[in-house]
C-alpha cells in the first residue's frame, strides 16, 4: 500500500517552486553527473539524451510540475502513465530507484546550499519516495500483464534481423524475428520497442523505435531515420544488416488505438513521425469497419517522404485522405485522388483548413512540432481527451508544457 504524502511535506515541497522554476535545470544536470558516475546503472540511460540536455532538462520539468501539483497529482497521470511504459522498455527495476534518489537528494543539497534545510531535505525524501513507489506499482503491473500475454516476455529477449529495406535516402526500416522462433505479443499500434545496444567504440546504449506494422503475432518492423551524428541510428543505418541479433524488450507506450472508435480520425506527424501513425494505418486498413480517416504530414521534400507509396495505396483505395506538406521544395509530386499536396510547412493556422473538429487527434513528431499542433488543437477547443500524442525522447507532457 502506497502511503500518502504528509501535510507538511506537501506545504515544503509547494514553497519550493520557485527555487525550483530558478534552479530545476542546474539540480537535474547536477543529479545525473552523480547518475552516470555510478556504473551500476550508467547503461540504463539513453547517452545521447544527456549530451544534447534533452534528458536534464525533461526531468527539471517533471519536478517542477511534480511540485505544481502536489496536492492533485492526478494532473500528471498521463506523464506518470509515460516514465513507466518508457521505464519498463528500458527494464528499469525496483532496485534503481535508490540510486536515483540518493543522487536527486545529493542534488538538491549542493546546487541549494544553505537554503536546503533539514526540512526541506527530509520533505524531498518523502516526496520522492511516494513518486517512486507510485512508479514501481504500476510499471510491476505492465511487467506482469506482458508475461502473462501469448508471446509476451520481461527482460531482454533476442531478435534476429530478418529483412532490411531502404525507405529514402536516410530511413531503413528492419524486419525483427524472434531469435527462439516462438510467438511474439501483438504490440498494441502505435508503441515502440525498446533496445540494449553494444555499438564498438560507444559502448551500451538504449534506444526507443516505434513498431511501424501492423500487429502480429511472428515479426516486428522498425523504421529508424538517420541523425546527423546520432550513435545508435547512424550503426543500424552503417552495420545492422540481415542475420545480426539484437536484444530487445517487449512493446510498450501509451501512445495507441482505442480498441473501438467511432470518430473520424486525423492524423498528424512530421518527419518520422509517421512510424507509429503507419502501424495504426495499416492496422484501421486491415478492418472491415473504419472511421474516415485524414492524415496530414510534412516531410521536407518528396524524396524525404517515408512511407510514400503505402499512403498512396490507402488513398487510391479509398482508406485515407491525406494533405501532405512539403516545406524545402518548389516541385511537388503528381495530382492523385485523395491527396493534396502542399508547399511550405504546416502550421497551427493551416491545421484548421484541413482537420475536422470532431475528430480524434493523433500526433507525433519533434518536440517542436508536436507543441505546436497540441496548442493549435487547444485553442480549437479541442478536448483533452481526443488529443493522442507520442513525443520522442525523453518523457514529458506538451500539455502541461503549454500551461507553464
Amino acid at each position: 500500500m502506497i502511503m500518502p504524502l504528509s501535510a507538511q511535506t506537501r506545504t515544503i515541497v509547494t514553497a519550493c517552486i520557485p527555487a525550483l522554476e530558478a534552479h530545476g535545470l542546474a539540480i537535474t544536470q547536477d543529479m545525473y553527473r552523480r547518475l552516470l558516475s555510478n556504473e551500476n546503472i550508467r547503461d540504463l540511460f539513453n547517452i545521447s539524451h544527456q549530451k544534447n540536455g534533452d534528458q536534464p532538462r525533461a526531468l527539471a520539468f517533471a519536478i517542477l510540475a511534480y511540485a505544481r501539483h502536489i496536492d492533485d497529482p492526478t494532473a500528471l497521470k498521463d506523464m506518470i502513465e509515460r516514465i513507466a511504459e518508457k521505464h519498463v522498455g528500458l527494464n528499469i527495476l525496483p532496485e534503481h530507484y535508490p540510486h536515483v534518489g540518493k543522487a536527486l537528494l545529493e542534488a538538491i543539497a549542493h546546487v541549494l546550499g544553505d537554503q536546503a534545510t533539514p526540512d526541506i531535505m527530509e520533505a524531498w525524501k518523502e516526496a520522492y519516495g511516494f513518486l517512486a513507489d507510485v512508479l514501481i506499482n504500476r510499471e510491476q503491473q505492465i511487467y506482469h500483464a506482458h508475461a502473462a500475454e501469448k508471446g509476451g516476455w520481461t527482460g531482454w529477449r533476442s531478435f534476429r534481423i530478418a529483412h532490411r529495406h531502404e525507405e529514402t535516402a536516410d530511413t531503413v526500416s528492419f524486419t525483427l524475428s524472434p531469435a527462439d522462433g516462438q510467438p511474439v505479443m501483438r504490440h498494441r499500434p502505435g508503441q515502440y520497442l525498446s533496445f540494449r545496444l553494444n555499438i564498438p567504440g560507444a559502448g551500451t546504449e538504449r534506444r526507443n523505435y516505434s513498431i511501424s506494422s501492423a500487429p502480429a503475432e511472428d515479426h516486428y518492423r522498425i523504421t529508424i531515420k538517420r541523425q546527423a551524428g546520432g550513435v545508435a541510428s547512424c550503426w543500424f543505418h552503417d552495420h545492422v544488416q540481415v542475420g545480426n541479433m539484437l536484444d530487445v524488450s517487449a512493446p510498450a507506450g501509451d501512445f495507441t488505438l482505442p480498441p473501438t472508435e467511432d470518430r473520424p480520425v486525423v492524423f498528424l506527424s512530421a518527419g518520422s513521425g509517421i512510424t507509429p501513425v503507419m502501424s495504426m494505418l495499416d492496422t484501421l486498413a486491415a478492418q472491415e469497419a473504419r472511421p474516415p480517416i485524414h492524415v496530414i504530414h510534412g516531410t521536407q521534400t518528396p524524396q524525404t517522404e517515408i512511407f510514400a507509396r503505402r499512403i498512396r495505396e490507402l488513398a487510391k483505395a479509398g482508406t485515407i485522405t491525406a494533405d501532405l506538406f512539403y516545406s524545402q521544395t518548389g516541385h511537388l509530386p503528381p495530382r492523385m485522388e485523395g491527396i493534396t499536396a502542399h508547399t511550405g510547412r504546416l502550421t497551427s493556422s493551416e491545421l484548421g483548413n484541413h482537420a475536422s473538429h470532431d475528430a480524434e487527434f493523433y500526433v507525433c513528431g519533434p518536440t517542436g512540432f508536436l507543441i505546436t499542433m497540441i496548442q493549435a488543437l487547444r485553442e480549437r477547443n479541442i478536448p483533452r481527451e481526443r488529443i493522442h500524442y507520442e513525443m520522442f525522447g525523453s518523457a514529458s507532457d506538451p500539455f502541461l508544457v503549454t500551461q507553464a
